[in-house]
């Protein structure tokens, strides 16, 4: 009875389990977490080790699929965005420097520093960075670093979450205070970022190269266009020696600047959840050979490191917040995105306004303060900044 459709349903439940506890916890209770979890249970019970391989999904997964993700994530960038939150980027750059110095600095004289340079640019990002790490952990033969990558990348929301809930209480609770006093109030500028930042903005930018005809332009074509231009990255990693992964995202933001590629394309070719589908259950992969005395072992330094992180994080977000005169607390919170990411970034920032406002103006103009910033926040991080530091990372074991 069991074959490779069944391996492929198996995949898809243990997936759903992991997305329905997260929408029912309203994501404070990660999906990847729940996934990770009962596949791992799975494999120390009834599920065979060659799941994901039997179900055909890591070939794509681990070779084309990874590569179309990163330069897909190029098109979703909007220059002008990023440029009207300068502030956020710095911020968020200075954080993560903070994180890695302190973790490089102090970690490993605590744990193996194998496990910090494999921790660590999970711990500032997200899957990309995940695979990247868990790849090059297992080229070099380190098995225990690479389940410590996607441990870490399963369970660093866990300390995110509610440190950034915190932060956002504290300055929820300043921005009402001067609202509610006339001190402040909501600007049409507010609105303006609010309606770039989520994308209800009117786009009239021309690009350099004219757009394709629709009738012209089907999820092939744009699947083609994303393939080429990940072929182009893997070229200028062979001639540069730096991650073809860095090229993918620098190549994304290039292509869809001038045109050639349209924003948010995989989404537009309707083909994201299929592809990070694929890389995701890769990336779970690497859990069948996770014993449970294997995991026993690495708590301990996900703990280490995550603390050390975290406080590198703050120590860092503090003191560029005082150069830049912004507030602490909402400083802070954009660094910690890089724990999460998109979606629960616009979740935790969404229904903090809603628990804090009286009003619904007074939901608009913290929305309007937090929001941007926020998810400008978890995308610098995640996005952006942890595949760069994979990239460099992957060439330290």
């Amino acid at each position: 009875m069991y074959n490779f459709a069944l391996a492929f349903v198996i995949c898809a439940l243990v997936f759903i389990i992991g997305e329905v506890v997260s929408t029912l916890s309203k994501a404070w209770i990660p999906s990847v977490f729940v996934t990770a979890v009962v596949i791992l249970i799975g494999y120390w019970t009834v599920l065979p080790a060659n799941l994901v391989s039997d179900s055909m999904l890591i070939p794509f997964g681990s070779t084309i699929g990874i590569y179309l993700l990163i330069t897909h994530m190029g098109t979703v960038i909007s220059l002008k965005q990023l440029a009207e939150q300068w502030k956020t980027i710095v911020i968020c750059l200075v954080g993560l420097a903070g994180m890695c110095g302190l973790s490089l600095l102090i970690a490993p004289a605590l744990i193996e520093r194998e496990l910090v340079i494999a921790g660590l640019p999970p711990l500032t990002g997200g899957i990309v960075a995940a695979t990247m790490m868990r790849d090059a952990a297992m080229e070099a033969g380190l098995e225990r670093a690479a389940i410590f990558a996607i441990a870490m990348y399963c369970i660093q929301g866990f300390a995110g979450y509610p440190i950034t809930a915190v932060c956002l209480q504290f300055e929820g609770k300043r921005l009402l205070k001067d609202f509610r006093s006339g001190k402040a109030q909501l600007t049409e500028a507010d609105r303006a970022a609010m309606a770039n930042i989520s994308g209800k903005s009117e786009q009239t930018t021309k690009k350099l190269l004219p757009p394709l005809p629709e009738k012209f332009n089907s999820p092939i074509v744009m699947l083609g266009k994303l393939a080429l231009v990940g072929w182009f990255a893997t070229q200028l990693g062979t001639f540069t020696g730096l991650s073809g992964a860095i090229w993918a995202l620098v190549l994304g933001v290039f292509f869809t600047t001038i045109g050639f590629l349209e924003t948010s394309l995989l989404n537009r070719a309707n083909s994201y959840g299929i592809i990070m589908f694929a890389l995701m259950m890769y990336i779970f992969d690497g859990l069948k050979d996770c014993t449970p005395q294997m995991l026993g072992s690495i708590i301990f330094p996900m703990v280490v490191l995550i603390v050390i992180g975290v406080v590198g994080m703050a120590v860092a977000s503090f003191i560029v917040a005082k150069v830049l005169k912004t507030s602490f607390p909402l400083a802070f919170a954009n660094g910690l995105t890089a724990l999460y990411g998109f979606p629960c970034d616009a979740i935790i920032t969404e229904s903090t306004c809603n628990a804090m406002a009286s009003t619904p103006k007074e939901k608009d103009y913290l929305m309007s303060k937090m929001f941007p910033s926020m998810i400008v926040g978890g995308f610098v991080t995640v996005t952006i900044t942890s595949v760069v530091i994979a990239g460099f990372f992957v060439k330290m074991f």
